[in-house]
């Protein structure tokens, strides 16, 4: 079979595929004014299985957000509001004992749903962030001597505010690093802020009902799994993680000072995966580099490490991304 058919075939299974897409995007739309961006990233993490870390100051609908996507889809959804006193048992369950049958049982924490909404996970301190973190990469909890597996699709969105820091409890590089996109939500613009004002003042919010199934998604991973990667797109894709690493091979020397470590290994597969997810939303059975370029700010602004020069110079790994972009050669 040729390429050309091959591709035919895919991109008819993507629109066999993409349906749900188009209703969960319509879905988020009744209830979320504008934020595009955001929508399409949550999406980007559902089909392909990653993490998402959204940032932002209060009141951009990050909850909301999150809440309104696991409406739409027929599964689990469970919210831990991470606070300064939260313990691991608060969020992966414990072991309770019960006098009537003299042993132990597991009772399950809300880390067990398809949908775990990490509200402010920088409050939390660091054991309470691990044993989140351990769930995330592993897809299982350890509860006294038992080992459960999570349910599928398991996805955690975890929000952060940037404005406070007192009281929180940043997470460390290794940390972000198991997140596979970092969105930095914006305000609305004056319009769509006249909207929200408008809704909010009716009181009356659009309710949402289930138009996707938890198979869908399973479903639909698989098929953005075949997404094709030309090997020119993978040169690409490593040439910017490698960019990161050793800027000055890359005609970038003004930021070998800059940087204090770039992408990992982690990085290159989450760029590739997250392009592959981007190709599907847009219904194509290929990846071209403008998918790369579309996904790589939120793949990469959390694992490039920024020396005292780049805080001095007021230097963000949001521009450093650009610069990078900007540099390395298009196929």
């Amino acid at each position: 079979m040729s390429y050309t058919t091959d591709i035919r075939e895919l991109n008819a299974l993507i629109q066999q595929h993409s349906n749900f897409v188009t209703n969960l995007t319509t879905g988020m739309d009744r209830v979320i004014v504008g934020q595009k961006h955001l929508v399409d990233s949550l999406l980007i993490g559902l089909l392909s299985d990653g993490h998402i870390l959204l940032e932002g100051v209060p009141g951009l609908a990050k909850t909301l957000a999150i809440k309104t996507l696991s409406s739409l889809i027929d599964a689990q959804f469970s919210r831990v509001q991470f606070t300064p006193d939260l313990l691991p048992a608060d969020v992966i369950g414990t072991l309770v004992y019960s006098q009537k049958d003299e042993k132990f049982h597991v009772k399950k924490g809300p880390v067990f749903a398809n949908f775990v909404l990490a509200d402010e996970i920088n409050r939390a301190p660091a054991k309470v962030q691990s044993a989140l973190l351990e769930a995330m990469q592993e897809h299982q909890v350890t509860i006294g001597d038992n080992t459960f597996q999570l349910p599928k699709p398991f996805l955690v969105m975890a929000t952060q505010n940037p404005v406070e820091q007192e009281g929180t409890y940043p997470l460390p590089e290794a940390q972000t690093d198991r997140f596979m996109l970092k969105v930095v939500i914006d305000y609305p613009t004056i319009e769509e802020e006249k909207l929200i004002m408008r809704e909010n003042l009716t009181g009356s919010l659009p309710e949402v009902t289930p138009v996707s199934s938890a198979d869908e998604i399973l479903a639909a991973r698989d098929v953005v799994r075949q997404v094709y990667i030309d090997e020119k797109i993978e040169q690409y894709v490593a040439d910017i993680v490698f960019a990161t690493r050793y800027p000055e091979k890359y005609g970038l020397s003004e930021l070998k000072d800059m940087i204090t470590f770039g992408g990992s290994p982690r990085a290159s597969i989450n760029l590739a995966k997250a392009s592959r997810a981007y190709a599907f939303i847009k219904r194509r059975g290929y990846v071209v580099p403008e998918d790369v370029r579309a996904v790589a700010h939120d793949v990469l602004r959390h694992r490039i490490g920024l020396s005292y020069e780049a805080e001095a110079s007021n230097l963000t790994a949001e521009e450093i991304v650009s610069q990078i972009i900007n540099k390395v050669e298009v196929p």
